[in-house]
Protein backbone atom coordinates (compact mmCIF):
# COMPACT_ATOMS: atom_id res chain seq x y z
CA UNK A 1 0.00 0.00 0.00
CA UNK A 2 1.33 3.58 -0.99
CA UNK A 3 1.31 6.17 1.17
CA UNK A 4 -1.04 8.28 -0.64
CA UNK A 5 -3.75 5.42 -0.58
CA UNK A 6 -6.14 4.81 2.58
CA UNK A 7 -5.80 2.54 4.65
CA UNK A 8 -7.96 -0.90 4.23
CA UNK A 9 -11.23 -0.86 6.38
CA UNK A 10 -12.94 -3.66 6.91
CA UNK A 11 -16.18 -3.89 8.16
CA UNK A 12 -18.36 -7.02 9.73
CA UNK A 13 -22.25 -6.55 9.48
CA UNK A 14 -24.44 -8.52 11.87
CA UNK A 15 -26.44 -10.80 9.93
CA UNK A 16 -24.66 -9.17 6.56
CA UNK A 17 -21.61 -8.82 4.42
CA UNK A 18 -18.80 -8.25 5.13
CA UNK A 19 -17.89 -4.23 3.44
CA UNK A 20 -14.51 -3.70 2.58
CA UNK A 21 -12.72 -0.27 1.45
CA UNK A 22 -9.81 0.96 0.55
CA UNK A 23 -6.40 -0.31 -0.96
CA UNK A 24 -7.53 -4.08 -0.73
CA UNK A 25 -6.07 -6.94 -2.94
CA UNK A 26 -8.74 -9.73 -3.75
CA UNK A 27 -7.26 -13.50 -4.71
CA UNK A 28 -9.28 -16.77 -5.35
CA UNK A 29 -8.25 -20.12 -3.31
CA UNK A 30 -5.75 -20.56 -6.32
CA UNK A 31 -4.60 -16.81 -4.99
CA UNK A 32 -4.88 -15.50 -8.37
CA UNK A 33 -6.11 -11.74 -8.43
CA UNK A 34 -10.03 -11.18 -8.72
CA UNK A 35 -10.31 -7.42 -9.72
CA UNK A 36 -13.88 -5.86 -8.37
CA UNK A 37 -14.22 -2.90 -10.34
CA UNK A 38 -14.46 -0.77 -7.23
CA UNK A 39 -12.87 0.62 -4.06
CA UNK A 40 -15.79 -0.73 -1.41
CA UNK A 41 -17.21 -4.30 -2.27
CA UNK A 42 -19.82 -6.19 0.12
CA UNK A 43 -18.61 -9.79 0.75
CA UNK A 44 -21.15 -12.55 1.15
CA UNK A 45 -20.93 -14.54 4.53
CA UNK A 46 -24.54 -16.49 4.40
CA UNK A 47 -23.24 -18.42 1.21
CA UNK A 48 -26.79 -17.98 -0.68
CA UNK A 49 -24.94 -14.98 -2.77
CA UNK A 50 -25.33 -15.95 -6.49
CA UNK A 51 -22.41 -13.65 -7.04
CA UNK A 52 -19.83 -15.14 -4.76
CA UNK A 53 -17.42 -14.18 -3.72
CA UNK A 54 -19.65 -10.95 -3.54
CA UNK A 55 -23.19 -10.16 -1.84
CA UNK A 56 -26.15 -10.02 -3.60
CA UNK A 57 -28.42 -9.92 -0.50
CA UNK A 58 -29.61 -12.97 -1.16
CA UNK A 59 -29.42 -12.88 2.66
CA UNK A 60 -32.42 -10.18 3.41
CA UNK A 61 -34.35 -11.88 0.63
CA UNK A 62 -34.26 -14.97 2.32
CA UNK A 63 -34.43 -14.04 5.67
CA UNK A 64 -30.98 -15.61 6.52
CA UNK A 65 -28.97 -15.57 9.36
CA UNK A 66 -26.15 -18.01 8.74
CA UNK A 67 -23.64 -15.27 9.22
CA UNK A 68 -20.14 -17.31 9.53
CA UNK A 69 -18.53 -15.06 11.65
Amino acid sequence: MRDDQPPVEITVYENGPVIVRGAYKLQDNERKDIDPGRETIALCRCGLSALKPFCDGNHALRGAARSAL
